[in-house]
């Protein structure tokens, strides 16, 4: 897609300064731009690279005032910064604007869907479907009979989504993620042999879920496995079954969260960390990276380590961490000394 300097002007509300006719087809960093590109300059310390970069196209701040001449054509608005992020998201919804059905591909007769459906090359569509308007599933996509998918649903390339799954408005499934596999579940017999048991429930995402790639939800036990408004998942996350989430809350890519825990709203997790099951964890709790969670944790609280401790106190326990090599050698010279002291 190509854009005019004074088509982006228009659609964020900025002056051109420069040639409004100069075209782009691609972003770039401002330090790599290059003829064809639009960058932006909103942090100071990037400011040298205006007079350097080949970028077609820089969205500055309006107070910008260039100090030698430039090749990039201006374009200033009240907040780069954030122009840029519309921009890129404009750019993406265009780039996405994909309708229709791709072949081959099967869409079962029972399936009903809204207006502006796009199906790719591969992908399936099962019994008693229920989809909004603007659908995207993308090729060899996979959904399972029974599934509700609100307005505006993304599932990339390879993502599934297992039966019974109801997933809300405006959510993004990822390549490779899985919505609704079994549940872990097993119980050992009298001779020690694991049976499974049978996962019934199903997966709930509510508006606004971001899954992420490789990520996978596991179906209920009974019941449901809830992601509730909001929720964003990096890559690589295991959720188990029964687990719910709260509103808001923020998960870190290589999680896993053990069956029927709690979680509650706008938490921050961080990559690796390990929450055991049947615990609950309060609303605005952060989590370190690589923390083992394994008791309930109250709203607010701040959690590092592995078992995990409050954060200011496994920083003063750090202290003492790295220093016990010496503590050691110090308590070793000390009991020496008391010995031949006792033995005098």
């Amino acid at each position: 897609m190509i854009f005019t300097a004074g088509q982006i002007a228009g659609l964020l509300e900025g002056e051109v300064d420069g040639n409004p006719e100069i075209a782009v087809h691609k972003v770039a960093k401002i330090e790599e731009g290059e003829t064809g590109s639009l960058t932006f300059l909103a942090n100071p310390k990037y400011t040298p690279y205006i007079y350097t970069t080949r970028a077609s196209i820089t969205i500055v701040n309006k107070d910008f005032v260039p100090e030698q001449d430039l090749v990039t054509t201006l374009i200033k608005v009240d907040d780069a910064y954030e122009s840029f992020s519309k921009l890129l998201e404009y750019y993406d919804k265009v780039k996405s604007a994909k309708v229709g059905v791709e072949h081959p591909s099967y869409l079962s007769e029972s399936a009903t869907h809204g207006d502006n459906l796009y199906m790719g090359a591969f992908s399936y569509v099962g019994e008693n479907v229920v989809m909004g308007n603007g659908v995207k599933i993308y090729p060899n996509a996979y959904v399972g009979e029974n599934v509700k998918l609100g307005d505006n649903v993304t599932l990339f390339s390879g993502a599934k989504v297992y039966s019974d799954t109801i997933v809300g408005n405006n959510c993004v499934i990822h390549s490779g993620a899985i919505v609704g596999s079994d549940g872990f579940g097993f119980a050992p017999d009298k001779n020690g042999i694991f049976n499974k048991i049978p996962q019934t429930g199903n997966v709930i995402l509510e508006d606004d879920v971001d899954v992420g790639a490789g990520t996978t939800i596991d179906r209920a036990t009974l019941g449901s496995t809830i992601l509730r408004k909001g929720v964003k998942l990096d890559n690589q996350i295991q959720i188990a079954h029964n687990v719910e989430i709260g509103e808001h809350t923020v998960i870190a890519a290589q999680t896993g969260i053990a069956g029927s825990a709690k979680i509650g709203k706008r938490c921050l997790i961080g990559g690796q960390v390990g929450i055991v099951g049947h615990i609950v964890i309060g609303d605005d709790v952060r989590i370190q990276a690589q923390s083992g969670i394994g008791r309930n944790i109250k709203d607010g609280e701040i959690l590092q380590g592995s078992p995990a401790l409050a954060y200011g106190d496994y920083n003063k326990s750090y202290v003492h961490f790295k220093n016990l090599p010496k503590i050691v050698n110090r308590i070793n010279e000390l009991d020496k000394k008391y010995t031949l002291d006792n033995n005098e």
